[in-house]
């Protein structure tokens, strides 16, 4: 995953993450910058391929591009037609990494938030405190809610 600036965001298709793309995607346009969209995922989070029969194991490549065809497709949902330069990146990889390593080229991240409402609404999710703690850039959390 090659970053040399722009808006890099979260998603793995939660309320949170769809959040924290449509205002990376504001913060992008606002910055003239290209937003970066990174997608980690394993073999247990990544959507199944469709053509792959039922007792068949995928091969990384064929989850590789679903996974790459399912951000796509949040993406294209959540912001339509958006003035704003989108890059894709699915990344094999627990999330906190990928997004620490995308933080590495990147102006700004943006990563979701979990709360649970009450005393927990107030603590931040375990990724979105590593992103925090570790980003080498700026890092802006966004609740699912405002």
């Amino acid at each position: 995953m090659e970053i040399n600036g722009g808006v890099v965001v979260g998603v793995d298709g939660s309320a949170s993450s769809l959040r924290a793309l449509a205002v990376a995607a504001e913060e992008a346009v606002r910055r003239d910058a290209v937003l970066h969209v990174v997608r980690a995922w394993s073999m247990r989070t990544a959507p199944r391929p469709p053509e792959c029969p039922p007792n068949a194991v995928p091969s990384m490549d064929a989850f590789q591009q679903e996974v790459e065809r399912d951000t796509e497709k949040l993406v294209q949902d959540k912001l339509g037609t958006s003035q704003v330069t989108t890059k894709i990146h699915a990344v094999h990889s627990p999330s906190p990494q990928a997004l620490l390593a995308a933080s590495r080229g990147a102006d700004l991240l943006v990563v979701g938030h979990r709360g649970r409402g009450g005393f927990a609404g107030l603590m931040l999710g375990s990724v979105a405190e590593q992103c925090v703690r570790h980003a080498a850039c700026p890092v802006l959390v966004v609740r699912p809610t405002v």
